[in-house]
């Protein structure tokens, strides 16, 4: 046997447990629910079939076509936040804090990571209510003469979700302004450019890669999040997570469930297809 067979079989047993486990616990699975979203149910019995009647329902009732747009628009609107107060957030600790200080103050950034994602959602939900922090603040200070009601909104949704994803952002940012060489700067600066213009030209193309993985990382967390619209956001507006649960838990419409968790697949594929160029951009 040659040595490039040899090595070719090495490289297939070394690969072949990882290929064996995404086929038993992602391609098996995927399969099955792919098969459930072509089926339908007849009373409270699943019936195999091969129609496309589950997704033309998700497109045409009204209801399942506002999950898809609500979850869009929460999504949108949570990454785009997160990005503006992540990037900045994480410019000051990588060019601001002196270097001995930074690691205490990553580890202080990253502590609300620390606590269950639950009692977080439900610690906002005591802070945004009518009588909590936020609302005693404002009456107090008197920009508000009474309590608005923030919780159950899509505003409070948002909120929990920002806070949640800021820091996930601030770190994938701050990997990469670390590495990024000073000499990149001080060449702008050489050459007279403002210091906007050098964050604004220079340091902010070259942290694309760390700003996109971090942007799509809170992109799939959120829309796939069931708990923070469902504390946070109430039953007001219901996202794609929520309309699965209510298919599985009131329903239990096994097929619509599954043909609602294939179109969610869909939609973060498409976002990393869309997001693909950044994401394996590598810096010079």
């Amino acid at each position: 046997m040659s040595i490039e067979a040899q090595e070719r079989r090495q490289g297939a047993a070394m690969i072949a447990p990882a290929l064996l486990w995404t086929l038993v616990f992602f391609v098996v699975p995927f399969a099955a629910m792919v098969l459930m979203s072509l089926a339908h149910l007849e009373g409270r019995e699943v019936v195999q079939g091969y129609a496309l009647d589950n997704y033309l329902r998700i497109f045409t009732d009204p209801s399942l076509r506002k999950g898809i747009f609500v979850s869009l628009e929460i999504t949108a609107l949570v990454t785009v936040l997160s990005v503006l107060l992540a990037w900045p957030l994480a410019w000051i600790i990588a060019s601001r804090v002196p270097p001995r200080w930074q690691r205490l103050v990553l580890l202080l950034a990253v502590l609300p990571f620390w606590t269950s994602y639950v009692v977080r959602s439900y610690s906002w939900a005591l802070v945004l209510g009518e009588k909590g922090v936020v609302m005693n603040v404002l009456v107090g200070i008197g920009l508000l003469a009474e309590p608005v009601q923030i919780m159950a909104t899509r505003a409070a949704t948002v909120i929990g979700f920002t806070h949640f994803f800021v820091m996930l952002l601030t770190l994938t940012i701050y990997s990469n302004l670390i590495q990024l060489s000073p000499n990149y700067a001080r060449a702008a600066e050489d050459l007279g450019a403002p210091k906007w213009k050098v964050i604004w030209l220079v340091i902010l193309p070259l942290t694309l890669p760390g700003v996109m993985t971090g942007a799509f990382l809170t992109f799939v967390l959120c829309i796939g999040d069931y708990i923070t619209p469902q504390i946070l956001g109430g039953n007001n507006e219901l996202t794609m997570p929520q309309l699965i649960m209510l298919q599985l838990g009131r329903r239990g419409d096994f097929p619509m469930a599954s043909a609602l968790s294939i179109v969610l697949m869909a939609i973060v594929t498409l976002a990393y297809l869309a997001s693909a160029r950044w994401l394996r951009m590598e810096r010079v």
